[in-house]
C-alpha cells in the first residue's frame, strides 16, 4: 500500500530547478546544501557522519534501506544529514544482524526522505552546475512558498558548523592505563576514528570545539588529534589558534579532513569551496612518498589550495587525489605534523590507509624517546 498511496514530494534547487518524487511517510520541509555520495554500501555510516551536517544527501545507489539498520553501524549518536533523496527506498529489509528498518530509524529522528526521484538526472545536474542549497518538502507547500523560504538559507561558504555537532563537555575513550594519551579536538569526530586510536593503546580525551590549547595541554597528552567535521574551515578561529600553538610547541599532531584544512590555515595556506566536493568510498589517492595508490573514503566540500602549499617552504604534499589532482595529504618538514583529506578509519580499501594511525603512533614514540 505504501507504494501506491504515498504523498507527492518536491526537491527544489536554489536556481529554481525542480525534481519530483514521493514521501516515505514523514511530513515536513527541510533545507541544506544538496550533495551526492557514490558509495554502494554504508548508508547508515553516511547518515550519521557529523561531516554531513547541514546537507541534503542524494544517494546514487539505486536501493537505500535494503539491509536495514544496526545500532553498531553509526558514526555519531544521531542522524546528521538534513534530508535524503533516493531512487528506491526499501521498506522491507534483509540482514541477519539488523536491529530494525531504515523507515523506523528515520521516523524516530524525523528525518525527511523523498524517493522515486530520477537521481541519475539529478546527480548529472549537480555535477554540471555545482553544489547548491536546496529544499525537500513532503507536506504540500507551494513552489512559491518554498522559494521564499529557501532564499533565506545561508550558503555553506563561510558557514561555521562545527559548534553544531561538537561535544558539549569533554569525555574519555579507551583504557586509562593505555600507553599513549591523545587530546582530540572534536569538530565533528567520527566514532570509528576513536576506535582506531583506542585499539592502538591510546587513551583519548575528546574536547569541545571551543576548547583552548591550554586546556588540552593540561591533560598532558603525548599527541594531539584534529578531527573531521562539517562546514567551512575559515571561521574556525579557535581551532586554527590551537593548531598554531600545537605547531609552535612542536607537539605531535594528526589531522583528518576538516582537521587537515585547519592545519593548512594555521600555516597560512588558504582553503576554497569545491565545485562539487568528494563524497564516496572509491576515491583513488596516490601516496607520492611511497608511490602506492590507495582506495579511500572521502567526504568534503572544501579543499586546501595546492599552488600555495607547493610554494610553502616548510610543507610538502604527501598524497594527491588521482582524479583531479587536489591535495589529499600533507606534512611539515620541520614539525611532527601530518594530515589527510580523506578518512582512513572508514576502511574502503579496506586497509589501504590504516597505516596512517600507525604513523601517528610512531611519531609520538619518536618524541617520547627523545
Amino acid at each position: 500500500m505504501k507504494y501506491t498511496t504515498r504523498q507527492k514530494a518536491i526537491l527544489l534547487l536554489s536556481d529554481g530547478t525542480i525534481f519530483y518524487g514521493k514521501s516515505i511517510g514523514i511530513e515536513g520541509t527541510t533545507f541544506g546544501e544538496v550533495c551526492f555520495n557514490t558509495g554502494m554500501t554504508g548508508y547508515q555510516e553516511i547518515f550519521t557522519d557529523p561531516s554531513y551536517f547541514g546537507q541534503i544527501m542524494v544517494a546514487t545507489n539505486a536501493h537505500i534501506g535494503n539491509y536495514g539498520v544496526n545500532e553498531e553501524d553509526v558514526e555519531s549518536d544521531q542522524i546528521m544529514i538534513s534530508g535524503l533523496v533516493c531512487k528506491n527506498f526499501s521498506f522491507n529489509y534483509s540482514r541477519a544482524n539488523s536491529s530494525g528498518s531504515l523507515e523506523d530509524y528515520f521516523k524516530k529522528q524525523n528525518l525527511i526522505c523523498i524517493s522515486d526521484v530520477d537521481t541519475r538526472a539529478l546527480v548529472s545536474y549537480i555535477r554540471d552546475n555545482g553544489a547548491m542549497n536546496a529544499v525537500i518538502s513532503t507536506d504540500g507547500k507551494s513552489i512559491d512558498e518554498l522559494k521564499e523560504l529557501l532564499a533565506k538559507v545561508p550558503n555553506m561558504e563561510g558557514l561555521e558548523l562545527a559548534s553544531k555537532v561538537s561535544t558539549k563537555a569533554p569525555y574519555f575513550v579507551g583504557e586509562e592505563t593505555a600507553t599513549y594519551k591523545i587530546a582530540a579536538l572534536d569538530l565533528g569526530i567520527k566514532k570509528n576514528i576513536l576506535r582506531n586510536l583506542a585499539k592502538r593503546d591510546c587513551y583519548i580525551k575528546v574536547f569541545p570545539f571551543d576548547t583552548t590549547y591550554e586546556e588540552m595541554k593540561a591533560f598532558n597528552p603525548d599527541g594531539f588529534f584534529l578531527s573531521n567535521g562539517p562546514g567551512d574551515p575559515d571561521p574556525l578561529f579557535g581551532a586554527i589558534e590551537i593548531a598554531k600553538k600545537i605547531l609552535s610547541n612542536d607537539d605531535p599532531v594528526f589531522g583528518i579532513c576538516l582537521g587537515h584544512q585547519v592545519l593548512a590555515l594555521a600555516n597560512g595556506i588558504p582553503t576554497y569551496k569545491m565545485f562539487n566536493g568528494h563524497r564516496g568510498i572509491n576515491h583513488p589517492v596516490m601516496n607520492v612518498i611511497t608511490g602506492k595508490g590507495e582506495i579511500t573514503s572521502q567526504n568534503h566540500g572544501f579543499a586546501v589550495n595546492r599552488e600555495a602549499l607547493e610554494k610553502h617552504a616548510d610543507l610538502e604534499i604527501t598524497h594527491l587525489h588521482i582524479n583531479d589532482g587536489t591535495v589529499a595529504g600533507m606534512r611539515m618538514k620541520n614539525k611532527n605534523c601530518f594530515s589527510v583529506q580523506y578518512h582512513p578509519e572508514a576502511s574502503p580499501g579496506p586497509h589501504d590507509s590504516s597505516y596512517l594511525f600507525d604513523q601517528f603512533i610512531e611519531n609520538i614514540k619518536s618524541c617520547v624517546t627523545k
